[in-house]
């Protein structure tokens, strides 16, 4: 008689790596690099205050740095982020820190990577470089032995194109094992994002209108106000469908749109984020909008005739049982009016009209409403009759708010889970792939992006695309607040 095996359960530390010894050293390539710099060192730092990183840190890059220069590095990161609070934590951290220079292409800089690890045995290798490295990298790792017992932490983008998707997959395996390899899109670690999974599935009233026949429409949109911040160069390689829309915003879809997990493990959640991709309808030319905000062509290393878009709206069709014939419709992009991100779920009319106002103007009575930044928040909307004997109402939300101060940062988390071993909030090499499908016909497939002044919302063309759903919510500029309460 056997005995079955329960699978993982939906906690903290229970992901695919479950019962897997934790990483004891964390290599950083691309060290002096922006990414580190804004992102990596804080959470480093955040992590040893709250006592999850006690293991040598080893940097490496291609500048040549003293331990002066380390030390200075990461000091001027933290300062900028916020104050150095805990003088004994920084301390701590820069104890840890040991630097290798050298070039990602040559032997010797993955033997003096490996003289630094020391007795490490089980590094997590963290490529914060250029997607353009990653093969370099990996088949570095591979050739000097520093793979075994391994992991390889890779930072998105994860290819450019479904065809480039598919060769790093290729080159990640041929070194590491797919339970290895944590493929990170920092959106997947906020706070709000993953309350949309628990959310939807802790609570048992969406379930009976979760579908088609309840729902006309889904929106999403990541509205940023602020232009590339002198990331010409990379921004000219990607635009904002590879950016944003192809990874954070099909991300918060896949959320929205799967089906409940089967059991209660995370391998059953990532199969059905899986299954929302391969559900989606590849895009058509006529269900994108591209924008370009008027002075793109003069940042710096934007090319003078570029056609890159800083601004992408598409529909959307989930061909599944669930979603059939509701479209989605995201949008995302830089310069606009304000920095926020929000999903509005509008639900259908009653099928008859009893009263003359049960249906404002703008068409939305009922709707789920979640704000995911800046501040976190459900609000579910509903008519509500006013005092008197006439049937007059008005419109009402109930808004749940929730305080996010004191957590995890996505970067602390998810470094902290894929030194672990927990896979939860990471991307399967399916779901990328699946992703890239969606959208590799009109990467190339497209109409000339179309210019739009800054603090608007986007070309008008981007409207029309929605105007037979209503239009867009407009995000109104809203800064968090002191309290939720």
């Amino acid at each position: 008689m056997t005995t079955a095996t329960r699978p993982a359960p939906l906690t903290p530390g229970a992901g695919r790596g479950e019962g897997a010894p934790r990483s004891d050293a964390l290599v950083v390539f691309g060290f002096s690099g922006d990414l580190a710099s804004k992102k990596i060192f804080p959470a480093l730092y955040a992590m040893v205050k709250r006592g999850t990183l006690a293991v040598p840190v080893i940097g490496v890059a291609s500048s040549i740095l003293g331990n002066d220069d380390v030390n200075q590095r990461v000091r001027a990161s933290l300062e900028l982020a916020g104050p150095i609070d805990d003088a004994a934590a920084f301390d701590k951290l820069l104890s840890l820190i040991r630097y290798v220079s050298g070039d990602y292409r040559k032997a010797e800089t993955f033997a003096a990577l490996k003289a630094a690890l020391g007795t490490a045995q089980r590094p997590a290798h963290y490529l914060a470089i250029p997607p353009a490295l990653f093969e370099t990298v990996i088949e570095g790792l591979g050739a000097a032995g520093l793979a075994k017992d391994a992991r390889v932490i890779v930072e998105k983008p994860f290819g450019r194109d479904l065809a480039s998707a598919v060769e790093l997959n290729a080159a990640a395996h041929a070194v590491f094992p797919e339970a290895s390899i944590f493929r990170i899109d920092h959106y997947l670690g906020k706070e709000a994002i993953m309350n949309l999974l628990y959310f939807r599935f802790a609570n048992s009233f969406l379930e009976p209108i979760w579908d088609r026949q309840h729902v006309a429409s889904v929106q999403v949109t990541l509205a940023e106000d602020f232009g590339i911040g002198g990331r010409g160069g990379f921004y000219e390689s990607a635009g904002a469908l590879r950016d944003v829309i192809q990874n954070h915003l099909f991300q918060i879809v896949a959320l929205l749109a799967m089906e409940p997990p089967k059991y209660q493990g995370y391998a059953a959640v990532q199969s059905e984020k899986a299954g929302v991709f391969h559900a989606m309808r590849p895009l058509a030319a006529d269900d994108v909008v591209r924008g370009q905000y008027d002075g793109y062509r003069q940042e710096k290393d934007v090319a003078a005739d570029s056609d890159v878009e800083t601004f992408c709206a598409l529909r959307l069709w989930i061909d599944s049982w669930r979603w059939s014939g509701v479209p989605w419709y995201l949008r995302s992009g830089k310069l606009l009016p304000t920095n926020a991100a929000e999903v509005l779920v509008q639900l259908r009319p009653p099928p008859q009209k009893l009263f003359d106002d049960a249906i404002p103007n703008d068409g939305r009575a009922n709707y789920v409403r979640f704000k995911l930044q800046p501040v976190s928040a459900v609000a579910l909307a509903a008519r509500v009759k006013r005092p008197g004997k006439g049937f007059v109402g008005d419109q009402r939300e109930l808004y749940l708010c929730e305080e996010l101060q004191g957590g995890e940062t996505p970067y602390e988390r998810l470094l902290g889970d894929a030194m672990a071993g927990d896979g939860a909030l990471f991307t399967s090499q399916d779901a990328v792939e699946a992703a890239w499908a969606v959208v590799d016909p009109v990467l190339a497939d497209h109409a000339a992006a179309l210019p739009y002044a800054p603090g608007s919302w986007g070309p008008a063309a981007a409207d029309a695309l929605i105007a037979a759903d209503g239009g867009w919510h407009e995000l109104a500029p809203e800064a968090p607040p002191a309290r939720c309460d």
